[in-house]
């Protein structure tokens, strides 16, 4: 039943307890362990990146909204901004407090539970549950992905091997020895009485053995020699493309060296302020880094910015006539005076052949270019701006200089270790 209703892509929570209530009933009147059905919900909540469709659509209502506000439009914007969502981040938001603060820490100090005293001790350091546990989660997880993924990449004769380093492999198998809630919750549908206390014992030794461990592990990798380092937590293999359109230098617009090690790509809008703020950062990345090649391709968020599709078209305009990053740069300086006439007196000003640039704009020359942009932007799953990619690799997160440098320095170790 919760099945369908994902098939179905039901979005209301109520739905979804409702079903996941009855199921649970079902299951415990079966005989069948209920918490399967807790399992089955985590695979039905599934987690894709808002589409553009969403968000503008979410964009008109609430400008319906600002134009009357009235419970009923304020009713159908708060469906559609959530509806923009899917529902594994909505429901992460929602009951994240819940489940961090409240429900977790209580389960796990409802099974955790154990007297500790010197007999308890001896017999469970004797026992075969406890050490069992301790050496499956210690030795057997690390030694079980280590060797899994040298056996895959055996067989596959290197076509298929890990997107990272083997030492930073090796430090996620011992962090993957680190179980609690779920291995309590493992350990009391497996074992009663005395038993159950050992294994929570050989669970609780396990996670600091696990922890200390991985600090072992990372902090070997450390003092290795850098270029050692490097590949030893980056790894040889070929990073996971997420850039659709590869960048063409005979059509992209290019900053930098052409044949750099490390290209950046943003997708901006002209009238975003975020955008406006970004460009004064990836100027200092480009003045600091000699080696990066930046990429610009236009996503103008018309929904909510009336004079970005203009401004984007009169940048092709000006590309015309080789001028695009001088008009790059007056635009995103100058962000509150996208008007058809201010971008006549920046032409002016670059001192453009005017009538043509004005011809081109009237025709909406660029359109096209702008618009090749605007799909290679939903091949690539970008809906709002700005959104960087460095080496076809999406940059998640802040785009401050500290944290696009480490990025970049990133991609500048991998290219590094290309064949």
């Amino acid at each position: 039943m919760v099945l369908v209703a994902a098939a179905l892509h039901v979005r209301r929570a109520l739905v979804y307890a409702a079903l996941a209530g009855a199921a649970w009933v079902a299951l415990l009147e079966s005989g069948v362990d209920p918490v399967i059905i807790g399992l089955a919900m985590g695979l039905v909540a599934y987690a894709t990146p808002p589409a553009r469709t969403d968000l503008e659509r979410a964009t008109s209502l609430f400008r319906l909204f600002r134009e009357q506000p009235t419970s009923e439009f304020a009713h159908s914007a708060r469906l559609a901004l959530q509806s923009a969502v899917s529902p594994n981040e909505r429901l992460q938001q929602r009951y994240h407090p819940w489940t961090s603060y409240v429900i977790v820490p209580l389960f796990a100090l409802a099974n955790a539970g154990i007297s500790i005293n010197t007999g308890f001790l001896s017999r469970a350091f004797a026992s075969t549950i406890t050490l069992g546990i301790v050496l499956g989660y210690v030795v057997g997880k690390p030694a079980g992905i280590l060797s899994a993924s040298w056996l895959v990449t055996r067989l596959s004769r290197g076509r298929l091997r890990p997107p990272i380093g083997w030492a930073a492999l090796a430090g996620g198998g011992s962090v993957a020895g680190i179980g609690f809630t779920v291995s309590l919750l493992i350990a009391t549908l497996a074992f009663q009485g005395p038993q159950l206390q050992e294994a929570k014992l050989g669970l609780l030794i396990a996670a600091l053995g696990a922890a200390g461990l991985s600090f072992v592990v990372f902090r070997a990798t450390a003092l290795l020699p850098a270029h050692f380092r490097v590949r030893a937590l980056l790894g040889t293999s070929d990073v996971i493309v997420d850039l659709a359109d590869p960048v063409d230098p005979e059509r992209d617009h290019i900053r930098g060296p052409e044949e750099a090690p490390v290209t950046l790509v943003e997708y901006g809008d002209f009238e975003c302020p975020y955008c406006g703020r970004a460009e004064p950062v990836v100027r200092e990345l480009l003045r600091d880094s000699g080696d990066v090649r930046y990429v610009w391709r236009h996503l103008p968020l018309n929904d909510v910015h009336p004079h970005a599709q203009l401004a984007a078209e009169a940048a092709e305009a000006a590309a015309e006539q080789g001028a695009f990053w001088e008009m790059h740069d007056l635009l995103l300086a100058h962000q509150d005076a996208l008007r058809p006439s201010d971008l006549i007196g920046y032409a002016e000003q670059l001192r453009l052949d005017v009538e043509r640039f004005a011809t081109d704009l009237e025709l909406h020359a660029g359109a096209g270019r702008v618009s090749a942009d605007v799909d290679s932007a939903d091949l690539s799953g970008v809906a709002g701006t700005p959104t960087f990619f460095i080496n076809g690799r999406r940059h998640y997160g802040a785009y401050d200089i500290d944290s696009l440098s480490s990025a970049v320095r990133a991609a500048r170790a991998r290219a590094a270790m290309a064949p």
